[in-house]
């Protein structure tokens, strides 16, 4: 039997930068602060985000995290690993897989 799935996509909102480091290899690391609207209340989440300012390569995760400390630990191992913007959600897969 086949059914209709409907996805309610959350678009974060007032989004600010709460950290930014600038890596030794020319890529500034970015976690964001912004809101979500989920059943009828706003809740604060925390994205992660990664531009390489030569090449111009942009990717970001706008609801990384709930919780600060977990989008600011994934944060520092983006910049430990030195990873560029292609590989965010490959590390992401690994951070989840690693603190669940």
């Amino acid at each position: 039997m086949f059914g209709m799935v409907r996805k309610v996509k959350h678009e974060v909102r007032d989004r600010t930068i709460y950290m930014e480091v600038f890596g030794d290899n020319k890529v500034s690391y970015r976690v964001t602060a912004g809101k979500v609207y989920i059943n009828g209340e706003d809740v604060i989440t925390y994205g992660v985000e990664v531009e390489d300012i030569k090449k111009g390569e942009y990717e970001a995760i706008a609801d990384f995290s709930r919780d600060i400390e977990d989008a600011v630990d994934f944060a520092e191992m983006l910049i430990a690993s030195k990873t560029r913007p292609a590989q965010i959600y490959t590390k992401a897969l690994n951070y989840l897989w690693i603190s669940i």
